[in-house]
């Protein structure tokens, strides 16, 4: 049975460019595969972000706390949250700077 969708996780649009953009910067493809889905991961990342839990007061229908932490702890560590940003930063500079533009 899946779990109830939290106000913090990401909608399909949303993850489908988080995705895209993480392949991107990640690039690659050592270590093991995750147990628990990518996407839970970072659903999880997020509402512990939001609300401001403890890392061990993660509601149970997500992933082990300590395994979400070591994620969040090592892209942390390699900089791909702050990539993430930049990159999706530009994206939507890109747009609204095209949506600005007068029709030639």
């Amino acid at each position: 049975m899946p779990r109830q969708a939290y106000d913090t996780d990401l909608t399909d649009e949303q993850w489908d460019i988080f995705e895209r953009k993480f392949r991107q910067i990640k690039r690659s493809t050592r270590g093991r595969k995750s147990i628990a889905g990518q996407r839970e991961m970072v659903n999880a990342i997020l509402y512990r972000l939001r609300t401001g839990c403890q890392w061990r007061s993660l509601p149970h229908d997500f992933p082990q706390w300590d395994r979400v932490y070591r994620v969040y702890r090592r892209w942390i560590l390699a900089g791909y949250w702050e990539k993430l940003h930049d990159a999706l930063c530009c994206e939507v500079r890109k747009k609204t700077t095209a949506k600005k533009r007068p029709a030639s």
